[in-house]
């Protein structure tokens, strides 16, 4: 497989529901396609493997993001396209996160919260709204929306494969990769 040049993060930021995980398998398919080398970091892996220890407290959520933004940086170091999807709600998660990365794209997919919840297969709104999860994005606790993303997807407006042209597109045109 190729390495680009410079590796490369396509950070995903959205509500629980909003489509991050639907949309990295395609990026990173995509990628692959084009013998592009590259990962998916996602946090519900992340979680069941090297952070199940971690709750969801504002400081627990940092902790998990930190090591995102750690394996993220260290694979784009290497040349890979890492493609991350994790809910980051925190602005400041973000922005320093971009500090700490050269190469880095956040791409928020905003959703409006009914429909992340009409979309929740796992019935993880549902349990927050009567209790049996503390601390959940959107519900008891905050999601704050990226100032300025390299890309906003209206994912109630447009298909996953839609947004998935939206991406390369932005990619493509800004030269991030050799597609």
């Amino acid at each position: 497989m190729k390495n680009n040049e410079q590796g490369l993060v396509v950070w995903l930021t959205g509500l629980s529901g909003s489509g991050k995980t639907t949309l990295a398998s395609k990026l990173v398919e995509y990628l692959q396609s084009r013998q592009i080398e590259c990962e998916h970091l996602d946090g519900d892996i992340l979680r069941q493997s090297l952070t199940a220890d971690l709750g969801f407290s504002p400081e627990a959520r940092d902790k998990n993001i930190d090591l995102a933004g750690k394996l993220a940086r260290e694979s784009a170091e290497q040349g890979k396209v890492v493609v991350a999807s994790f809910i980051t709600p925190y602005l400041s998660q973000r922005q320093k996160i971009r500090r700490e990365i050269n190469n880095f794209i956040e791409v928020y997919l905003n959703c409006p919260l009914a429909e992340c919840e009409r979309r929740d297969v796992k019935g993880l709104y549902k349990k927050a709204r009567v209790g049996e999860i503390d601390c959940f994005t959107g519900v008891d606790d905050v999601y704050e929306p990226p100032l300025e993303p390299e890309i906003e997807l209206k994912t109630d407006q447009f298909s996953a494969e839609e947004c998935l042209e939206q991406v390369i597109n932005y990619l493509a045109d800004r030269k991030q990769l050799k597609l």
